[in-house]
């Protein structure tokens, strides 16, 4: 397969050297080759916002029961029942609304007193330091015990849970992921059979009791394996998307201070400065959807079975969209980004990320108003997906 390109851009989403800054590359894709195919790993990629806003709102050309990602798509492996991300319609449909009667806006109201004082927990050690982790001391501390939290999972083995269901998306530099199965993670066995035994207001306790209409037409409550899938998945996706946003949090404001200078000012500003810091910086930098049917792109057929990528990193940043794209501002006009997706997919912990974050820099700003990166200790986790920071620590003043 060739697409007609005078440009000899490259892109490779396991590049440890593109990882480090995708943005030029990001740049010429858009201007070059807004249809890009690489060879070596049989994908075709789109990096404009037009050609994203195609690709996730037609689920029918560009389906998601076959994998997210491309090194799922192509170890064609099958995907348990109730993981709804990797599903289309109609089990999509069906399983995703049970999940979503617990991510309400009523919901995530309620959980703001104890993510506050999550937050005061991890932040008020640091106090007179003058070093602090943003992510080993408040991104890997904070998502974790919201999302346990939600789960009903005790305060004892929050940390266990965390190390087992994370860094799922972490390659060996420069490789694709290592893709087995895709199980049931049994570490929440026990939390099942227990609040099977002892029901509570939490999320693992709803899903024991829900009942629904499956594709047979039957209704029934959910299987234990079902309920072990949804576990898994909200755990590992809650863990990771907003570890890495409170990341990009530290990294970007400590860039650009003097706009850190105005949330502190003015903390009002501070929830646009969390929607522009996820669109850029977003922690997931591509996605995949497996091609039904064959299509068209700038007078290219892009085959059925093909793989094809949307670069949500690329998209964020485009100029066609964004005026001074390549810009921080904390004062941008409210502008749709791709960085929760939207449509049947659109990422539904969005709002839990997003009030994560907002307090997390309220709380963060009250302590420590000025701080610098320690770049020579910082280290970008090594990922072909998602993009953020392993470590990062810096010098607060």
């Amino acid at each position: 397969m060739s697409v007609t390109s005078t440009s000899d851009v490259y892109y490779d989403p396991y590049d440890v050297d593109i990882d480090a800054d995708p943005y030029p590359v990001y740049m010429r894709l858009r201007a070059e080759a807004p249809l890009y195919y690489n060879e070596k790993y049989d994908f075709f990629a789109v990096s404009r916002a037009d050609d994203l806003d195609r690709v996730l709102t037609d689920h029918e050309t560009f389906i998601s029961g076959r994998g997210a990602f491309l090194d799922f798509i192509r170890a064609d492996i099958t995907m348990p029942p109730g993981m709804f991300i990797f599903e289309d319609p109609p089990s999509h449909t069906r399983h995703r609304k049970l999940v979503s009667r617990v991510f309400t806006p009523r919901r995530m109201a309620e959980l703001e007193p104890q993510i506050r004082a999550y937050c005061a927990r991890s932040l008020d050690p640091f106090v007179g330091s003058g070093r602090f982790d943003f992510v080993a001391d408040l991104g890997a501390q904070v998502p974790m015990r919201t999302i346990s939290l939600l789960l009903g999972i005790p305060d004892s083995d929050q940390e266990a849970v965390r190390d087992q269901t994370t860094g799922s998306m972490r390659t060996e530099p420069g490789q694709p992921m290592e893709i087995k199965t895709v199980g049931s993670p049994e570490m929440y066995a026990e939390y099942i059979d227990w609040r099977a035994e002892h029901p509570s207001d939490d999320l693992m306790t709803d899903m024991l009791r829900a009942e629904f209409e499956d594709e047979t037409g039957m209704v029934r409550r959910l299987t234990r394996e079902e309920i072990l899938t949804y576990c898994g998945l909200i755990g590992s996706a809650g863990n990771e998307t907003a570890s890495r946003l409170i990341g990009w949090i530290g990294k970007v404001l400590a860039d650009h201070p003097d706009q850190r200078r105005e949330l502190v000012e003015d903390p009002s500003l501070i929830p646009a400065a969390i929607e522009e810091v996820l669109r850029f910086e977003p922690p997931g930098h591509n996605f995949a959807r497996y091609v039904s049917r064959d299509v068209e792109f700038y007078g290219t057929t892009v085959p059925e079975g093909s793989v094809m990528i949307h670069l949500i990193g690329a998209a964020n940043r485009d100029e066609r969209r964004f005026v001074d794209s390549e810009r921080f501002d904390i004062h941008r006009a409210s502008v749709k980004h791709f960085t929760f997706g939207y449509g049947i997919h659109f990422c539904l912990g969005a709002a839990l990320a997003r009030l994560e974050g907002r307090i997390a820099l309220e709380e963060i700003l009250k302590r420590f108003p000025d701080w610098e990166i320690d770049v020579d200790n910082a280290r970008l986790t090594s990922a072909s997906v998602v993009r953020g920071w392993e470590t990062l620590p810096a010098f607060l003043s």
